[in-house]
C-alpha cells in the first residue's frame, strides 16, 4: 500500500482510542513515542493527548519528552559539540532508554513516583527531576526527533516503546514554524534562519528516512474543509492530515 492511498479519515478521537488501547486491562504501563523532525508538531500532539486523556482528573497519562536528556552546555563545550546542539550525539540516549524501560516495567503498584528531567527552553538547559510520573499513570507519552533512529544507542530507545507515531509537515511550513520558535526563545531573525537551515536541517535530513519505521504516520498540515485526508504507512495503518473535529494539530 502506498502513501497516496486514501481511506476513511482518522479523527483525534481515533488517536485517543489508539493511545488508550496500548494499556489493556492487567497490562503494564505503556509508553507511546511520537517522532518527527524539528518543528513538525510532536510536542503539540503529545501535550494534547496527555491533556485529553487525563480529562482534569487523577493523572492517567504523563508526558516525558526526549529533550530532557540534552547534555548540558558545559559538557557539550567540553566535547566540542556545542555548535551541533540537537544532533543525536548531544543527548544522553542511554539514560533516556533506561528511564523509558523503568517507566514501562514499573506498573505503579509499589506507589512509587518516578521523576524525569525536562528541557527548560528559557534557559536552554535540562532540569533534573522536573516531571513526576505517579503510580496512577498508565500511559507515558514521549516525543523526540530520534526515537526511530536505527543506530546505537537509539535502538535501545525504540525497544522501550510500545508504539511510535511519526509527525510530518510540508518542509516550507515546518521550517517557518521552526524559525518562529527560535525567535520566540530569543534568537534574532537572521540567527534563527541560519540555525533552522543549518544544524536543524541536517538533523531533519537524518530523521526523515526513519518515517518508514513508524507504526503510524500523522501528517499535521493545515488543510481546508472539515474532513481530514488519511494516508497509509507501509504496514497499512491510516494517518490524518487534520484531526480533532476539523481543527488542525499545530506546533
Amino acid at each position: 500500500m502506498h502513501d497516496d492511498d486514501r481511506t476513511a479519515p482518522l479523527t483525534f478521537d481515533a488517536l485517543l482510542a489508539r493511545a488508550r488501547a496500548l494499556t489493556g486491562a492487567g497490562r503494564r504501563r505503556a509508553v507511546l513515542g511520537i517522532a518527527g523532525g524539528p518543528g513538525a508538531g510532536k510536542s503539540t500532539l503529545a501535550e494534547r493527548l496527555v491533556r485529553e486523556l487525563n480529562g482534569g482528573g487523577e493523572p492517567w497519562a504523563a508526558r516525558v519528552p526526549m529533550d530532557g536528556f540534552h547534555l548540558a552546555d558545559v559538557e557539550l563545550r567540553r566535547l566540542g559539540r556545542l555548535d551541533r546542539k540537537g544532533a543525536p550525539d548531544t543527548f544522553d540516549a542511554g539514560g533516556y532508554a533506561a528511564l523509558l524501560r523503568r517507566l514501562r516495567e514499573e506498573s505503579g503498584e509499589s506507589g512509587e513516583t518516578v521523576y524525569a528531567p525536562e528541557f527548560e527552553r528559557d534557559l536552554e538547559q535540562p532540569l533534573a527531576g522536573a516531571i513526576p510520573v505517579g503510580p496512577s499513570v498508565r500511559l507515558v507519552v514521549t516525543e523526540g526527533n530520534y526515537l526511530l533512529l536505527d543506530a546505537d544507542p537509539w535502538r535501545r530507545v525504540r525497544a522501550a516503546l510500545d508504539e511510535v507515531w511519526f509527525c510530518e509537515l510540508p518542509e516550507a511550513e515546518r521550517v517557518r514554524r521552526l524559525v518562529a520558535r527560535h525567535e520566540e526563545f530569543g534568537k534574532a531573525h537572521e540567527a534563527a534562519v541560519a540555525w533552522a537551515l543549518g544544524s536543524d536541517q541536517r538533523n531533519a535530513d537524518l530523521i526523515a528516512p526513519t518515517r518508514a519505521r513508524a507504526d503510524l504516520v500523522v501528517p499535521v498540515e493545515r488543510v481546508g474543509g472539515d474532513r481530514p485526508r488519511a494516508s497509509r504507512t507501509p504496514g497499512g495503518r491510516t494517518a490524518p492530515d487534520r484531526v480533532a473535529g476539523g481543527r488542525p494539530i499545530t506546533g
